[in-house]
């Protein structure tokens, strides 16, 4: 008997020591990831905007026109696109490496045509190996179809005055850097190996020309070598979290010992769950709080639901991207 009562009070001084861990890991303030970030918002603000693709629900995806309607008419926060290198080394917005599903080069074919054609890879047409030239010459506004399922661009002549041109880097930080100072930018550099660092190379010397915008943008990629080249000669770029570090983040997170997570991205950036499998929730409270105590900004995508939008709103993200913002402005006017 008294044997079983040591024992017991052995394991209850272990478990004791335990939760005394814990406690003490879970109020100990962590190591802030980043000093300043432009992409949290301040308490009991609410989130941001962020136009997937310049808003492709509403106008021509990755185009100038869209980038403008987001920014100047529905009064978005951050731009989000993708960045792909051409062949003559242009940094253009596609969130596809191929165009054949955006605009017209296949001349004109059904969108379901096209879709069916790309499926054997040798029948794309990769930006890659096009130059910026050859790209222009298509209308990207092609298959957009508005509330009304009206293919209302497809016969666009005026391409670079309507703004239905393939979208460069550069363009678009000039076309608002003056009159909006504040905006924000999410990319991801989607080449990989030697075209991924010239990617880097050429946004980098891009935003030298535009230095306020420099901490600004955040920077994301699938790619470990291209991660590691951000991190190792651009160190002074804000960079999001990889999909292997934001899993790590959030396990740490739920485990309770986020204190020893080593990571320095500023943005986690986020769907509402992952499928393992077994779906993990990620619209957590707790999520968002101990990515904040970090100052780390907690971006959920791509997110076109209102009621789903109503439930982040609620829960403190940072920033909600969406492919609709007209009916993201719409939910947050509620709350307004």
């Amino acid at each position: 008997m008294k044997k079983k009562h040591k024992a017991l009070k052995v394991l209850g001084i272990i478990l004791g020591a335990i939760v005394a861990f814990m406690l003490v890991i879970n109020v100990i303030p962590p190591k802030k990831n980043v000093t300043e970030n432009p992409f949290v918002v301040k308490k009991g603000e609410l989130p941001m905007i962020a136009a997937h693709r310049g808003g492709g629900d509403n106008n021509p995806e990755n185009t100038m026109l869209a980038f403008r309607e987001a920014v100047k008419n529905i009064g978005i926060d951050i731009i989000e696109s993708d960045l792909y290198m051409t062949k003559d080394g242009y940094l253009v917005y596609n969130h596809d490496s191929y165009i054949d599903e955006t605009c017209n080069i296949n001349g004109d074919l059904t969108l379901d045509a096209v879709e069916e054609l790309c499926e054997e890879k040798a029948n794309r047409h990769y930006i890659k190996d096009m130059t910026l030239a050859e790209l222009q010459q298509y209308n990207f506004g092609y298959y957009f179809e508005d509330e009304k399922g009206e293919r209302i661009y497809k016969d666009a002549t005026d391409l670079e005055g309507l703004g239905l041109q393939i979208a460069t880097v550069d363009q678009l930080f000039e076309e608002f850097y003056e009159e909006y100072p504040d905006l924000l930018f999410i990319v991801e550099i989607k080449n990989s190996g030697e075209l991924g660092y010239e990617a880097c190379r050429i946004l980098s010397e891009t935003l030298n020309q535009y230095p306020n915008y420099r901490d600004q943008i955040v920077v994301g990629t699938f790619h470990d070598e291209i991660e590691a080249e951000l991190k190792a000669k651009y160190d002074d770029l804000m960079r999001g979290a990889p999909t292997g570090t934001a899993a790590k983040f959030v396990l740490t997170t739920y485990l309770g010992v986020n204190l020893f997570d080593n990571s320095d991205f500023a943005c986690l950036q986020i769907p509402t769950s992952y499928d393992l499998g077994v779906e993990i929730f990620l619209d957590s409270q707790m999520l968002i709080n101990r990515a904040h105590r970090r100052n780390v900004a907690v971006q959920y995508w791509t997110i076109n639901d209102a009621d789903e939008m109503r439930e982040l709103i609620e829960l403190g993200c940072d920033c909600i991207m969406t492919d609709n913002p007209v009916l993201l402005k719409q939910v947050l006017d509620e709350y307004r």
